[in-house]
């Protein structure tokens, strides 16, 4: 584990130990939380007993842990259920103690027994939840009414559960990222972006549920257990949300694979291209909408090659003027056949110009420096090393990482985007390439300057020689 990450649970699990303590210590159990009748529509009854009380929150620890029993796996690797429902409902009735007890007992997850979570992973989820339920409870005891006995404070009660909520999905969102960030070396907000962008109405539509889960439990308690609907219903709604992008992009994985069939020596360039400029995005800390571009663009960034005739795209010798026309149009092609899908509306820069020159010099349409789309430098970057260090019909022996490597450096500032290429160094693609800065080893007849022979137009080729135009 590293130490920050071993710093960071540490921290939390204390302070929610700690705040634990305290809350148990401080504030006692509302009666409300009781499993039988309530004051709460004012019916007078007898104060509940302690083990009326144990047995209400036992009911609560057992509706959470059927909530935690079957989390949601987002996209950048949290994972989400619906037992905020249950713990905000404890919140409202039992106060920071009892919303503090049943979130520490009730998000025991499957996965915890049967032994996929890391020990310190336990842990931190635990805390994650405990904190904030603490918390939470504290913001809902300071403003809602103590011992509602009218309609009228029925709306209060709702604001304070509402507040509470928000806390406690706040809270537990920034630890649960948090921690993520660390162990993958993600930056803090794209986590955040990408795994709660798409569910946090979900999740803040789980406050007013809560507050109907509570109400109807002072009422008939049992009458609680209805909710399992709306809730497995907001489980799957977000189960579907997941479902759906990782279909997308399956979908758009095998169209890049069938245009990359076309040609046995372009098998898997554009998954190659797309791991490659994702990691090249995550050094420069782009944010998570566009390293969503970034995956989907590299798969598509050369679709347009669908309309390249086989004796263009799978010729060996030197391409004539009438061929290179035809080669440098896929850009173009590739953006009118992306452009009807409202979806890839921000893959259409990058599809459209992931061969304009950082001097421009490129094509289709001869746009200079910071005029490119910053996405379309960054798979301009990624599509020339993948094509360098592949083999071709055109060139049958390809570059080493070294000396792929020491072309892009060469060649920053006249055909890439140099900051793009130092973040490239940066990445695991680079990892062992020793002297990297040096030119490529002299060869008798040079393999860059071949593919630009071959793909740049004919007005490019009297200028210098471009790596790897031909992928």
């Amino acid at each position: 584990m590293p130490r920050s990450l071993k710093i960071y649970v540490t921290g939390v699990v204390t302070l929610s130990a700690f705040a634990l303590v305290v809350a148990t210590l401080v504030f006692d159990a509302n009666p409300r939380i009781a499993l039988g009748p309530s004051s709460l529509l004012g019916t007078s009854v007898a104060p509940p007993t302690s083990a009326e009380i144990l047995m209400g929150v036992a009911f609560w620890i057992t509706l959470t842990l059927i909530a935690s029993a079957l989390p949601v796996k987002l996209p950048m690797g949290t994972h989400q259920a619906v037992a905020m429902a249950p713990i905000i409902a404890a919140m409202a009735l039992g106060g920071p103690a009892v919303a503090g007890w049943v979130a520490a007992i009730g998000t025991t997850e499957v996965r915890e027994i049967r032994g996929r979570i890391p020990w310190y992973g336990s842990l931190v989820n635990h805390a994650g939840a405990t904190l904030p339920a603490v918390l939470g409870g504290m913001v809902v005891l300071a403003i809602a009414d103590p011992s509602p006995s009218t309609q009228g404070a029925f709306g209060l009660d709702l604001l304070a559960t509402v507040a509470g909520s928000a806390v406690f999905f706040g809270l537990n969102t920034a630890i649960a990222s948090g921690v993520l960030a660390l162990r993958t070396g993600q930056t803090f907000g794209n986590v955040i972006g990408g795994d709660y962008r798409d569910t946090a109405f979900n999740n803040l539509a789980l406050a007013p549920i809560g507050w109907l889960m509570a109400l109807s439990y002072s009422i008939l308690w049992w009458a609680t257990l209805l909710f399992a609907l709306p809730l497995y219903t907001t489980r799957m709604a977000s189960a579907r949300l997941v479902e759906m992008r990782d279909m997308f992009t399956q979908t758009i994985g095998a169209l890049a694979e069938a245009v990359d069939k076309r040609d046995p020596y372009t098998a898997r360039h554009s998954q190659n291209v797309k791991m490659i400029s994702v990691d090249i995005g995550r050094v420069m800390r782009v944010n998570t909408a566009e390293l969503e571009a970034l995956e989907w663009g590299g798969l598509l960034h050369d679709v347009g090659k669908i309309g390249v005739p086989d004796h263009v795209l799978k010729k060996a010798d030197r391409l004539t003027r009438e061929e290179r026309m035809i080669m440098n149009a896929h850009p173009v092609l590739g953006a009118q056949i992306i452009e009807p899908v409202a979806k890839l509306a921000a893959e259409l820069p990058i599809i459209r110009h992931h061969h304009e020159w950082y001097n421009g010099s490129g094509y289709p349409d001869r746009l200079i420096g910071d005029e490119i789309p910053k996405l379309a430098r960054i798979l301009h970057v990624a599509d020339a090393f993948e094509a360098m260090t592949a083999a071709r019909p055109y060139r049958m022996t390809p570059l080493s990482a070294e000396q792929a490597l020491a072309e892009l450096r060469k060649f920053a500032g006249v055909q890439f985007d140099p900051v793009v290429v130092d973040a490239f160094v940066k990445t695991h693609h680079a990892d062992g390439v020793a002297d990297a800065g040096r030119p490529a080893e002299p060869r008798q007849i040079p393999l860059i300057a071949q593919a630009a022979d071959r793909m740049t137009a004919a007005s490019v080729e009297s200028a210098t020689a471009a790596p790897a135009e031909r992928v």
